[in-house]
C-alpha cells in the first residue's frame, strides 16, 4: 500500500533519490535565502523596521540548505544540478508570483507595495512548507539521520510562518487589506499550480531512479492530480487566512545556530 511513510523510506534508502532529493530541496532553501537577503538591503526606509526580520528569514533558509548538503555530506554524496522542471522557485517566479529576481538584483529601493507582495507571496509559500515538514517530522523526526534536521528546519517553517501572518495582519491594519487580499488569492491559486507540476516532476524523476512499475507511477500522478483537484476546489482557501499567532516576534533575533551540522 501506498503512503507518505513508505514513499519517502524509499528515496531515503536509495543514495541515487536521496541525491536528487537532498539537492532539490538544498537548492531551494538557498535560493529563498538569496531573495530574502536582498530583498532586507532594498527594505524602503518607511519599512526598514522590517530589514532585520527579512535578515534573519534569509539567514534561516541559508542554514536549511547547509542542513540538506550537510546530510548529503554525511553519506558521501555531492549536490547534483536540480533538474528545471522540479525548480519550484523558479516556476513560481515565471508565473509572476513573488518578486522577479531582476528587480532585486537592482540596487534600487523597493517599494511598500512590493514589501507587501512579497510578505502576502510568503504567507502562501511558508504554509506550504510547513506542512511539508510538519508531515516529515510526524513519520521521521526519529530516524537517526534525518530527524534532528529536518526537526530544526520545522520549527523554523512554523516561526516563518507566524511571521508572516503578524506581519501582514500588522500591514491590513494600515491600510494594505485590499492588495494583500488580492495578492494572497494569485498566489495560492498559482502555487498550488506549480506544486502540482513540481511534484508530478519530483515523481518522474525518482520512479527512474527507483525503477517503479508504471501501475504505482500512475497512481502517485493520479494522487497528486486529486491533491491539486481539492485545493483548487476549495483547500487554497486554507493557504490565504490569516489570524494573529500565539507566539509573537518569532523572527526577533539572530538565527539559532545548526552545530550538530
Amino acid at each position: 500500500m501506498l503512503s507518505a511513510r513508505s514513499l519517502f523510506q524509499e528515496i531515503i534508502d536509495d543514495d541515487d533519490s536521496f541525491q536528487l532529493f537532498c539537492s532539490i530541496a538544498a537548492s531551494g532553501e538557498t535560493q529563498g535565502g538569496w531573495e530574502n537577503g536582498r530583498i532586507a538591503a532594498l527594505v524602503p526606509e518607511s519599512m526598514r523596521a522590517l530589514a532585520p526580520k527579512i535578515t534573519r528569514h534569509g539567514a534561516d533558509e541559508d542554514k536549511h540548505g547547509r542542513l540538506f548538503n550537510a546530510l548529503l555530506k554525511k553519506r558521501g554524496l555531492e549536490p547534483v544540478a536540480v533538474p528545471p522542471e522540479t525548480d519550484y522557485t523558479m516556476l513560481l517566479e515565471k508565473q509572476g508570483i513573488g518578486l522577479a529576481h531582476e528587480k532585486l538584483r537592482r540596487d534600487e529601493p523597493l517599494s511598500e507595495e512590493d514589501i507587501v507582495v512579497y510578505l502576502s507571496h510568503s504567507r502562501v509559500t511558508e504554509q506550504r512548507a510547513a506542512d511539508q515538514m510538519d508531515m516529515l517530522v510526524k513519520h521521521f523526526g526519529d530516524h537517526p539521520e534525518l530527524g534532528r534536521a529536518i526537526t530544526m528546519i520545522c520549527h523554523d517553517e512554523d516561526n516563518h510562518l507566524s511571521y508572516c501572518h503578524e506581519e501582514l495582519l500588522r500591514l491590513v491594519a494600515a491600510g494594505h487589506g485590499r492588495t494583500i487580499q488580492r495578492v494572497l488569492r494569485e498566489s495560492a491559486l498559482a502555487e498550488i499550480k506549480v506544486y502540482r507540476d513540481v511534484s508530478l516532476a519530483v515523481m518522474d524523476h525518482m520512479g527512474r531512479l527507483l525503477h517503479w512499475p508504471k501501475p504505482k507511477s500512475a497512481a502517485l500522478a493520479a494522487g497528486i492530480h486529486a491533491m491539486y483537484a481539492y485545493e483548487r476546489f476549495g483547500g487554497w482557501h486554507g493557504m490565504v487566512s490569516l489570524k494573529m499567532p500565539q507566539r509573537r516576534g518569532t523572527l526577533d533575533g539572530p538565527a539559532a545556530p545548526a552545530p550538530a551540522f
